[in-house]
């Protein structure tokens, strides 16, 4: 099986997709601007105790409050808090935490009032974004994640990841880690770093350490509250991290900054796969290129089809997911039984792909089609149990219930990926009513003639549909030749399938979008 990962940075947000085998199994998008992301750390203000949660709420810049409970902020809070207190004393000279004095252990019984305070100063780190009306939701227990450890301040303790099965090598992790761990810092080693040398494991240690010491630099020099003091790294790196496995065969970008960064941080995970990153020169866009937008578009909406006329009816509610499983108009002479059998053992391999894709949470409900053998239930629930296997976010799956009903939970830490692949008519405006087509070409040829003559853009780039770009391309005096024969030669027509039929979109030479649209395009 083949990996890729590419990557789409627009001005304004970024996009990235995994394939596996050519087929998109993960997509995410993201503003550039976007924050409380899960992993940012702020140095924030408690606004409301709530005793009868056991929690609080905090003020982290959200328009809603992040929820804070109890049992979230850590065995060491006592320590954090009078460390934090420390530091802020001293706007000139850092106290380093080394010499912080470690307190006794929270209370696992105790309450919320006896451990915060209404305008108390908290350092906190977000574990779940905001999803739907909740605000994000915090702990107080700071981590600091690496390709191979966790660095976590205030933590005591050498934990190494149960998937290492070798006793000989969990000794000889905890060993290494204890002889270069400083003092105050506990460790969580993760699987990958099975095998790893004595170097590679101080190197990303060293690296941890100053981004702790970034953070809390940010707290003792600032005074604006609430802040963010550690933002992990750049919005791809991020968002590749948690995509990021060493079988990865390449890494597509079609941006030269974030190609950089995205080299650096591989390089520094996996020396030996620096190489697997490679800047897109391409003059189509990425996603057309690498057929990943008709990908998206035929995969995300109400309805899936997964072959055979088979489809799937994905519902979203506030409370969970409700996936619905049809045979559609699949006709073949095997009996009802083995046709239900196949119907189901496909929509387990769709909807596995789907929950990955749309990285859906929760509580997920499928309706499958009816089996009377117990035999073909427990096959299903075998293949789904087997497809749900590269699924990196936890989950749990039951058998078939009695009404032909699975229940799934799957972790959710960010909202679903939800992408509208209905377009609205970009040539009526919802008025219903549009001009001729004929004289579509009429008015990109008036807009050309106005970024040229009027604005002064003289090379840019004519984003259109496949079909239109096709048009304007054909015959051997085309209609693109004549307008660079009339214009200038600046002009480049670039086939987009994100696009609807007639819609069109202007980029300058440095892929910055121009808004050519006019309120006379609606008459």
């Amino acid at each position: 099986m083949t990996s890729e990962v590419i990557i789409d940075a627009q001005p304004k947000e970024i996009s990235i997709a995994l394939l596996e085998d050519k087929r998109l199994v993960e997509y995410q998008r993201e503003p550039r601007e976007a924050n409380f992301s899960v992993g940012n750390i702020y140095i924030a203000k408690v606004k409301k105790l709530m005793p009868g949660l056991n929690a609080c709420f905090v003020d982290v810049g959200y328009e809603r409050d992040a929820f804070l409970h109890y049992l979230d902020l850590g065995s060491q809070f006592d320590s954090f808090a009078k460390y934090l207190k420390q530091v802020q004393s001293d706007r000139k000279r850092l106290y380093p935490i080394q010499k912080a004095s470690h307190l006794p252990d929270l209370k696992k019984d105790g309450s919320i009032q006896n451990a915060l305070q209404v305008g108390q100063e908290v350092m906190v780190q977000i574990v779940k974004e905001p999803i739907s009306t909740k605000g994000p939701r915090l702990t107080g227990e700071l981590s600091f994640a690496g390709r191979f450890i966790v660095l976590i301040p205030f933590g005591d303790k050498v934990n190494v990841s149960s998937k290492i099965k070798s006793g000989e090598e969990r000794a000889r992790l905890k060993q290494l880690i204890q002889s270069i761990c400083p003092k105050n810092f506990g460790v969580i080693v993760r699987t990958v770093a099975e095998g790893k040398r004595v170097a590679e494991l101080d190197a990303e240690m060293k690296v941890l350490l100053s981004r702790w010491e970034e953070a809390i630099t940010k707290v003792q020099k600032t005074q604006n509250r609430p802040q963010l003091i550690f933002e992990e790294t750049g919005r791809a790196v991020a968002m590749l991290r948690d995509l990021f496995n060493p079988t990865y065969e390449n890494i597509y970008v079609n941006d030269e900054e974030i190609c950089t960064a995205v080299q650096h941080y591989v390089s520094l995970i996996a020396p030996e796969k620096a190489n697997i990153v490679k800047k897109y020169n391409g003059k189509l866009p990425i996603f057309d290129n690498f057929d990943v937008t008709k990908q998206i578009k035929s995969s995300f909406g109400k309805t899936i089809n997964y072959g055979h006329g088979c489809y799937l009816i994905i519902e979203h509610t506030e409370a969970m997911h409700v996936v619905d499983v049809n045979s559609g108009n699949r006709a073949k002479d095997k009996g009802q039984e083995q046709n239900a059998l196949d119907t189901n053992l496909g929509a387990a391999d769709e909807l596995a792909r789907q929950l990955r894709l749309r990285d859906m949470g929760g509580i997920i409900v499928v309706d499958f089609i009816d089996m009377n053998l117990a035999e073909d239930r427990q096959m299903l629930y075998e293949r789904m149990c087997k497809a749900m296997q590269k699924d990196r976010a936890r989950h749990n799956i039951l058998p078939l219930s009695k009404f032909g009903l699975m229940q799934i939970t799957r972790q959710r830490v960010r909202p679903v990926m939800d992408v509208d692949v209905a377009e609205d008519c970009p040539t009526c405006f919802g008025t219903g009513k549009i001009r001729s087509s004929i004289l579509f070409t009429d008015q990109l040829e008036r807009k050309i003639d106005r970024l040229i003559n009027k604005i002064g853009i003289k090379k840019f780039s004519l984003h259109v549909h496949p079909y239109v770009a096709a048009y304007i391309n054909q015959g051997i005096i085309s209609l693109k030749r004549k307008w660079q024969m009339k214009y200038g030669f600046g002009i480049s027509i670039i086939p987009s399938q994100k696009l609807a039929f007639m819609q069109y979109e202007f980029y300058d030479e440095k892929q910055q979008f121009i808004d050519m649209k006019e309120l006379n395009d609606k008459s």
